[in-house]
């Protein structure tokens, strides 16, 4: 009885297939992977007044100079909502309550706060936000 010598033809030859199609896919998504917005995010995550804030804000994407930044401020979705889901304690308080007004307060100064730290970027021209439907959804709120 012999011992093995190696792999049989058919077992190299879908071995060779399987780390061709692997390199490819690595590849394909290395190249969809945009260096730029990491650093804009970085960035944002460095900055201790964001990071303070229980809502990450992050760029989405940079084309011709237009960054796309995650909100959770939309005209489709009341603010109020958002706050609610963030601070629990303002559950039963009304919107014109001095608690929620004041948390509104900090939102936008917040989002004004990320607004400008990526706006400040010698390549950014301008900034539109998008509603961040996946942290909602991660809320169990699922927006249309």
């Amino acid at each position: 009885m012999s011992e093995p010598t190696g792999l049989d033809p058919f077992t190299k030859r879908y071995l060779a297939g399987l780390l061709i199609v692997t390199v490819l896919g690595l590849a394909w998504w290395l190249s969809g992977w945009d260096t730029r917005v990491s650093q804009l995010n970085a960035i944002l995550e460095q900055d201790q007044e964001l990071a303070a804030y229980p809502y990450r804000f992050k760029v989405l994407s940079l084309e011709n100079g237009i960054a796309e930044i995650s909100s959770p401020r939309s005209a489709d979705v009341p603010v109020i909502q958002f706050l609610r889901i963030v601070y629990p304690e303002l559950q039963s308080r009304g919107v014109l309550d001095e608690s929620v007004m004041a948390a509104q307060d900090k939102l936008v100064a917040v989002q004004s706060r990320a607004g400008k730290l990526v706006s400040d970027q010698a390549d950014v021209t301008s900034i539109r936000w998008s509603i961040d439907r996946p942290w909602y959804a991660s809320q169990g709120v699922y927006l249309d």
